[in-house]
């Protein structure tokens, strides 16, 4: 599935190397495609950088203010009579607080509603434990129907949400916060739901990773090469579907697995990809994520490394696979 990049470059400037915003200039694009679509926010409009799309159109946008269960019944509405809902919505309120409405009203159902899910993980760290959503990949990706994507930077934020035009179901678009997220891959590449993108090649270690910790386990790879350590980086966006070849190859060609993710590690990308290797091809693994606790209060780079969740927390885990 491709969705090239047609439109002027200014909407890199204007996303400002976060995923939330680069969802928002996506949606402009979507507005004048497709007539059908239609953006449902939820107290969201500078979150996700809404404005522009409300200005320019204004009779297929609708705010519902803080009601995140009301937000998922009205867009299943919408989808039922054809139109394409966008929810605009905070990760940790969208997931927990309405679950059973995107459990039923929209997985259930199998409607065409796309979650934009923006302040995943502890990218609002200084915001609190009600603030954090760090078992929302665990939820979507348990039901039914729902597929689930985790852009790593801008360009794969733009494209992926591009791509939704032409996936005929509902979509979780997990989305980071106000912590900046750097280039990653090829600005060039296309995306394609449900295909890995290879960053680095190695036959020692393979690292896969989603969202934010996927520049860490580049950075990680880096540092290893200087040790002679050939650490293949996998950027798995889209955690359902998942891609079972590049796993099953990346375990068949290496020593052992390490995923990396802003997520608890129960029911995440780890938990995904240990399930597939336990039955198609068991391996040592290593995970490197939130452990089970719930993070203090504090701004996002220092509690990521203070939960284990950086470049050096990858590394050692790589090490200890192959000691």
């Amino acid at each position: 599935m491709n969705a090239p990049d047609t439109v002027p470059a200014e909407w890199r400037a204007k996303s400002a190397n976060q995923t939330r915003l680069a969802f928002g200039q996506a949606l402009l694009k979507i507005g004048a495609r497709e007539p059908k679509a239609v953006v449902v926010s939820v107290d969201t409009q500078d979150l996700l950088g809404i404005r522009s799309y409300i200005e320019r159109f204004r009779e297929r946008f609708i705010e519902l203010g803080i009601a995140e269960q009301n937000a998922i019944g009205v867009a299943s509405g919408l989808a039922t009579t054809g139109l394409h809902p966008y929810v605009c919505a905070y990760a940790p309120f969208i997931t927990a607080r309405s679950m059973e409405q995107v459990r039923n009203d929209v997985a259930y159902a199998n409607q065409r509603v796309v979650i934009g899910a923006a302040a995943s993980g502890i990218s609002l760290g200084v915001a609190g434990g009600t603030h954090h959503a760090l078992e929302d990949l665990a939820l979507m990706r348990s039901l039914p129907n729902m597929a689930v994507i985790v852009p790593a930077d801008v360009t794969e934020a733009y494209r992926a949400t591009l791509a939704t035009i032409d996936i005929d179901g509902p979509v979780y678009l997990r989305l980071g916060g106000r912590a900046e997220e750097p280039p990653i891959g090829d600005p060039e590449a296309p995306f394609r739901l449900g295909k890995a993108v290879h960053l680095r090649p190695g036959k020692d270690v393979a690292v896969i990773a989603c969202g934010a910790l996927v520049e860490m386990a580049v950075r990680a790879s880096d540092l290893l090469k200087k040790e002679g350590i050939g650490v293949r980086v996998l950027n798995m966006h889209t955690i359902k579907p998942l891609d079972r070849e590049a796993i099953l190859a990346a375990a068949a060609e290496t020593h052992g697995i390490v995923t990396a993710e802003e997520h608890h590690l129960t029911g995440g990308l780890g938990g995904a990809v240990a399930e597939l290797l336990a039955v198609e091809h068991p391996k040592r693994m290593r995970m490197v994520g939130m452990p089970d606790v719930f993070a203090m209060v504090g701004p996002t780079g220092p509690l990521r490394a203070k939960y284990g969740m950086s470049a050096e927390a990858i590394v050692d885990a790589c090490r200890a696979l192959l000691a």
